[in-house]
């Protein structure tokens, strides 16, 4: 079959692989345009493009579909391929392809749909999670099953780690579902249950709030890395990311923020036991051991996270 292909981000990249080393042409390749990175604000390609440009395969930029919908429809591919692309595909784009689209999702839909699955799953204390190849329609994520397979959610997991493993998986599950649909041994089921939904987070989501049990403190802080990111905000108003923590198991409790040296632990305390804090990085600095950091605190207002 020919295959139109949409992704953007590293989670989209083993599918595009699998299918690109696969028995099927990838006609096409839709991407989000280069954008601004780092300190120097460096125009940068999207992963999907440059895996894309590695195989030689013609890439399109677009936010939107919408805008190449002539294009793609005159392309008269098979078989459209979604991944975290960031864009819904509507009519008559959704109709252009043979056999229409088909998406692959980071959860056991109708459970978390929407932009964010894998962050959601673990902020809710989830210890399972899974994906999902679904067919493409107008609706959120609510089109007929292919296929879904289960997954762990493993107790240190934070976003990103876990998002590298379903990507690598997802692909798998993608290449047969197209190889079944070339084949046409396979046929879609409904959705069942009751769906929830996980939005977009944004940098508000990834502040901790340390009057909340360790476990609820813990799961945000690991749902919310690496994007946007977990952080605290002390009682001088400095504001530090929190990129490595743990659950301390012994040692001493301090009161909900407050921020204890305890041997070479940098602790703070939650509504219930203290959480280990590894490295973090304060608001204009690299990051740094916990520890150096905590130590290099002077102003007794400091020594609290609001």
């Amino acid at each position: 079959m020919r295959l139109l292909f949409a992704g953007s981000p590293r989670a989209a990249v083993p599918t595009l692989q699998a299918l690109a080393s696969g028995p099927h042409t990838v006609d096409t390749v839709i991407t989000r345009p280069p954008t601004p990175q780092g300190r120097k604000r460096v125009l940068t390609p999207t992963p999907v493009e440059d895996a894309a440009l590695e195989r030689g395969l013609p890439v399109l930029h677009a936010r939107s579909l919408t805008p190449l919908q002539d294009e793609v429809i005159a392309r008269g591919a098979d078989l459209g391929v979604i991944v975290a692309f960031g864009g819904l595909v509507r009519e008559p784009l959704l109709s252009a392809p043979r056999l229409g689209w088909i998406n692959l999702h980071f959860s056991l839909l109708p459970a978390y749909r929407g932009a964010a699955p894998v962050q959601h799953a673990i902020i809710a204390g989830e210890t399972t999670t899974g994906l999902s190849v679904f067919r493409l329609t107008a609706g959120l994520d609510e089109g007929d099953l292919y296929a879904q397979r289960s997954h762990p959610i493993g107790a240190h997991d934070t976003a990103g780690s876990l998002l590298e493993r379903l990507a690598v998986e997802g692909a798998d599950v993608v290449a047969d579902v197209v190889n079944r649909l070339a084949e046409g041994t396979i046929e879609p089921s409904p959705q069942q249950g009751e769906p929830t939904f996980a939005p977009k987070l944004d940098r508000r989501d990834g502040r901790l709030n340390f009057a909340e049990p360790a476990s609820a403190v813990y799961a945000r802080l690991r749902g919310t890395t690496p994007e946007p990111g977990a952080f605290g905000e002390l009682d001088d108003g400095t504001v530090v990311k929190l990129l490595d923590a743990s659950i301390a198991h012994d040692g001493p409790s301090p009161a909900p923020g407050a921020l204890v040296l305890d041997g070479r632990r940098a602790l703070v305390g939650t509504a219930d036991r203290a959480l280990e804090v590894i490295t973090v990085q304060p608001a204009g600095k690299q990051a740094m051991s916990a520890i150096d950091w905590m130590r290099g605190l002077r102003d007794r207002d400091a020594r609290r996270f609001a």
